[in-house]
């Protein structure tokens, strides 16, 4: 055995030793969950993905190619132990100790949650195979099956018999899902048979076995899924496996020292999984496991006439035949009495020609190494066969019989046969076709599906290969066996009978005195060429030999499995038991039964030998397959026409059946048309008839009614008019108190509105004496800052004419840039103050508003949007009149700036007449300087008579100066008070004109809140 170390590899080979016995060999990582795995599953719909259910109650299914996480289940509050996959791979069932909910594997949604009780709980919940079952089963031993689509119960299991009853612990069923196996603590197995939903077997394990911990049935290719062999795991560790059937101990897997945590085995029972209590995965080949079960008999070495010594040579081959068994080839140094010496010749003169076949194999070769090994190595059998059966492979003939599409009599053979594989249906559908196109008996043979079907199933790969091969066995080794068609070959079944009573007469006789025949122990395993009784290797094996023998080595070999089976045979007595005996699988030894054959082909008469009834072995010709028609023709071409005969009538039936119902459903609809109508007449007479009674019954009661109706209307209109008047009198009172209460009301609000209204007007004139005073303090401070403005002016004048004296031009200049100054600063100041002020009494303004408003909220809607339309319009005036202010400020301004540019031209004028004056005394010092000059350099010239007069005339222009001087500072003093004066107009008349408008605001805000009480009274 291999073993192999996985550790942290994330991938890797498990086999490496050469060759390799499988292609897909290796192991891969898919992911890290980070916790424990509690339960896989695998065959979904989409191969590649698997469920994996976690140690935090969740599933999650991963992809083994992209290695991704495709989904994420959660709903179970424990830990999930089993999760059962549906056949289609569409739903998977995950149970839990509490709850098994069913999942829909395409969306991945819980559809159904069964919930139960805590004291019972949940042992385990899967689908059976093949089928759409699920089967549900309970700590208390009840097990119920329901309908996956409508989750209704199809039935229940009865209890089992208290003598053996055990808690159920495991389960396992058969891939038909008729045996239902149940385990638990315990060295009892219980096997149910769910199509009869009783217990039909118990099993008793050995003593070892106190507790089953896993049961798992064992497939097989060649059992139709009624599985044999029941794989048991017990608490030592141990996995045995027991045919149950004949209860019989097969083989065994795991030790004490070594045992087996859990196990699983492959869907084709090839291989067995299991995980080992020291950590390790071990995988058990199941056909190794059972070569000493189908170990063939020790091998048979006829006994061959030497040659003569003539024809041999010195370096012939020797084999030595010792103790029954075969050895190698060796060269014999002398003749011993005990050994028997094979001569063989090399050039192959003396081997017959019939014995040779294709790809140079040779037929007697072949029979030695079969009874040699007792089969052909399982690599080169396909080859063998058909090396011995000869096929022509005719390619042509095979594709112009597929060519003719599917037969008629096999449409519908997934309904008789339903397999799960669809190729192998497909395939098997076409071969059936393909023979029935070939021979017409083959479409009027019931068993040919189970003739065909084991050669289906091997050379399912190669159609011709499998058409060719059934009909080669057709040809050979069913011969005769249409002769008496319809029913089974009487003339077959006659040797086989003939060949039984000469070697067994006591099998033939109890046969006989229970009224079994040959129909039913031998038609039955020559129908099915023995597929339902052995398994794939044991079929295998027996064809091996049947295809290297007479055709009748297949009739021997029914007669040998009767002989070999005769124990239990003999203990039947029921004709039941015969035929279950016959279309199931027994313990028998296909090894044994081999070699009973050629003992029988050996030991048999020739009166008595299929030998000298069927002809030898003939191969199918090369381009056209032969002309089969060894069958009644003409009761096979009878049954075809009777059976289009009586499809024909049948269609004509059906045809004619359908135009009389068609015309009897009309007449019964026209029937019933007319019955419905007398009875609707009938109805309505009667309805008519009862309406005019009710009418009059009525009429009588409604005169009744009426009467009642005006006595009782006299009674209402007398309390109506006592209810009336006193509802008046109440009314009247509580209109009485309503007013009583308005007047409080309105008086209490009178009261309130006048202390409100002198509150009012209190604090109105507090505001209105206070802002007065700030008006006062404002003028004077006002006053204050002109008056020292004024001194200042004065000053810095008083100090300009000083300084004009020393310098005129400064003077003048620094006196006109003083006034510019002066009159900037005091437009600034006073615009700044008439804003200021301007601001001051709309903040006041606002001020009232927002408390006429606040009081205003109090009145109803009308009052209150009166008020609002008068507030509107005393805005409007306001700004009205601030417009106005602004505009009469804008033109006061505009004049000053006007007065101020007549100014500053009058002081440029002042300026030019101040520098023609500066020209013209400079100019007359320069002339009398110069004069002097003259009258310094001549001191006794004449002396003019108009000397004084120029002397008074050039003290004029001096004199007329100081005078201008001293008439523009007079003028400038004179518009300095004006100016002053005009400002303290225009403040006056603006205090005025404010002062007005306030008293009137305030008379309209007490005429305003005067309005709601003249309205209230």
């Amino acid at each position: 055995m291999q073993s192999t170390n996985l550790g942290n590899k994330e991938s890797g080979k498990l086999w490496h030793r050469k060759p390799c016995p499988a292609a897909r060999d290796g192991f891969n990582l898919v992911q890290r969950t980070a916790q424990a795995c509690t339960a896989l599953a695998f065959n979904l719909r989409r191969k590649s993905e698997f469920l994996v259910a976690l140690a935090d109650y969740s599933i999650k299914c991963f992809d083994t190619v992209t290695k991704e996480l495709i989904s994420w289940m959660r709903g179970h509050e424990s830990s999930v132990f089993s999760i059962s996959v549906h056949a289609s791979g569409k739903y998977a069932i995950t149970t839990s100790s509490d709850t098994a909910q069913l999942w829909d594997l395409d969306t991945f949604q819980r559809k159904r949650k069964l919930n139960i009780l805590q004291s019972v709980g949940i042992q385990k919940v899967f689908f059976l195979p093949l089928s759409n079952t699920i089967l549900s089963c309970f700590r208390d031993n009840s097990i119920f099956a329901w309908e996956c689509d409508t989750l209704s119960c199809r039935y229940q299991l009865p209890a089992p018999p208290e003598s053996s009853s055990i808690l159920y612990k495991v389960f396992a069923v058969t891939r038909d899902g008729r045996i239902l196996a149940a385990g638990g603590k315990s060295n009892h197995l219980h096997l149910w048979c769910l199509e009869a939903k009783q217990l039909f077997r118990i099993i008793q394990m050995p003593t070892k076995v106190r507790a089953i911990r896993h049961l798992e049935f064992l497939p097989d290719s060649f059992d139709a899924g009624s599985n044999q062999v029941l794989g048991v795991l017990s608490q030592d560790g141990i996995m045995r496996f027991v045919n149950i059937q004949t209860c019989k101990l097969l083989f065994e897997i795991g030790s004490l020292d070594e045992g087996i945590s859990s196990s699983v085995i492959s869907p084709h029972g090839r291989y067995i999984a299991s995980i080992m209590e020291n950590g390790s995965l071990n995988i058990y080949s199941v056909q190794a496991l059972t070569q000493e079960i189908n170990k063939p008999p020790p091998p048979l070495v006829k006994v061959i006439e030497d040659l003569p010594k003539s024809k041999l040579n010195s370096g012939d081959l020797k084999m030595k035949v010792t103790t029954g068994r075969v050895q190698r080839p060796a060269k014999s140094r002398e003749n011993r009495i005990q050994t028997r010496i094979l001569k063989q010749d090399l050039a192959g003169s003396f081997e017959n020609k019939e014995n040779e076949l294709s790809d140079g194999l040779n037929k007697k070769r072949l029979q030695i190494l079969l009874k040699g090994y007792g089969e052909y190595p399982t690599k080169y059998r396909m080859f063998i066969w058909r090396s011995l059966l000869q096929l022509p492979e005719n390619h042509t003939a095979f594709s112009s019989l597929e060519d003719k599409g599917v037969h008629v009599a096999f449409l519908n053979l997934q309904k008789k046969y339903p397999i799960k594989s669809r190729k192998l249906l497909r395939v098997l559908q076409r071969t059936l076709s393909a023979l029935a196109h070939w021979s017409a008996i083959f479409s009027e043979t019931p068993y040919l599906p189970l003739l065909a079907f084991p050669f289906v199933k091997l050379f399912q790969n190669n159609q011709l290969i499998c058409f060719e091969v059934v009909a080669t066995l057709i040809i050979n080794w069913c011969q005769h066996w249409f002769e008496y068609f319809p029913n089974p070959p009487i003339n077959i079944l006659s040797m086989i009978e003939n060949v039984l009573a000469f070697h067994d007469k006591e099998l033939l006789q109890h046969f006989i005195d229970h009224d079994i025949t040959s129909q039913l122990y031998a038609w039955p395993l020559l129908e099915t060429i023995f597929s339902e009784v052995l398994t794939r290797e044991e079929w295998l094996k027996l064809f091996d030999n049947v295809f290297s023998n007479h055709p009748s080595f297949l009739l021997m070999t029914v007669v040998a499995y009767n002989i070999c089976s005769r124990a239990p045979l003999l203990n039947c007595s029921l004709k039941d038991d015969f035929e279950y005996f016959f279309h199931h699988r027994n313990n028998l030894d296909i090894s044994v039964v081999i070699r009973e054959v050629y003992h029988l082909m050996d030991t048999t008469p020739t009166d008595i030998h299929p030998n000298s009834m069927l002809h030898v072995f003939v191969a199918l010709t090369k381009g056209q397959y032969p002309v089969f028609n060894q069958y009644p023709k003409f009761i096979v071409d009878y049954q075809t026409q009777e059976r289009e005969r009586i499809r024909n009538d049948e269609l004509d039936y059906l045809r004619e059946r359908q135009m009389v119902e068609d015309m009897q459903a009309e007449v019964d609809q026209q029937r019933v048309e007319d019955e419905a109508w007398y009875q609707k007449q009938e109805l309505l007479r009667k309805a008519e008839e009862t309406r005019r009674e009710l009418l009059l019954q009525e009429e009588e009661k409604m005169v009744q009614q009426r009467q009642r109706l005006a006595s009782v209307k006299r009674e209402l209109k007398v309390k109506e008019m006592h209810l009336q008047d006193a509802t008046r009198r109440r009314f009247l009172k509580l209109q009485q108190d309503q007013r009583e209460m308005e007047l409080r009301r309105m008086d209490d609000e009178l009261e309130r509105k006048v202390y409100m209204r002198d509150r009012e007007i209190a604090t109105t004139t507090k505001d209105l004496e206070m802002r007065h005073l700030e008006l006062e303090s404002q003028k004077r401070l006002y006053e204050k800052n002109l008056i020292r403005n004024q001194e200042a002016v004065a000053k810095e004048m008083r100090e300009d004419a000083d300084a004009f004296r020393r310098k005129v031009d400064l003077e003048e200049h620094m006196f006109h840039k003083l006034i510019e100054t002066d009159q900037t600063q005091n437009q600034k100041t006073q615009k700044l103050i008439e804003e200021d002020l301007a601001k001051a009494e709309q903040a006041c303004l606002n001020a009232d508003w927002r408390i006429q408003a606040l009081h205003k909220q109090r009145c109803d809607d009308l009052q209150r949007n009166e008020c609002y339309h008068e507030v509107a319009r005393l805005l409007r005036e306001n700004r009205r009149k601030e417009t106005e202010v602004l505009n009469a400020m804008t033109g006061e301004e505009a004049k000053k700036w006007e007065e101020a540019k007549e100014k500053d031209f009058h002081l440029k004028s002042e300026k030019k007449a101040s520098a023609l004056a500066d020209a013209s005394r400079r100019w007359f010092l320069e002339k009398e300087i110069n004069d002097a000059l003259e009258d310094a350099e001549h001191p006794y010239s004449k002396v003019p008579r108009y000397q004084n007069g120029q002397v008074a005339s050039s003290c004029l222009p001096r004199t007329s100066q100081l005078n201008a001087i001293s008439e523009m500072d007079s003028s400038t003093c004179i518009s300095l008070n004006q100016r002053r004066i005009q400002w303290d107009t225009t403040e006056r008349d603006l205090m005025e004109r404010v002062r007005n408008l306030r008293q009137r605001l305030a008379a309209q805000a007490r005429n305003r809140c005067q309005m709601p009480h003249l309205l209230a009274t």
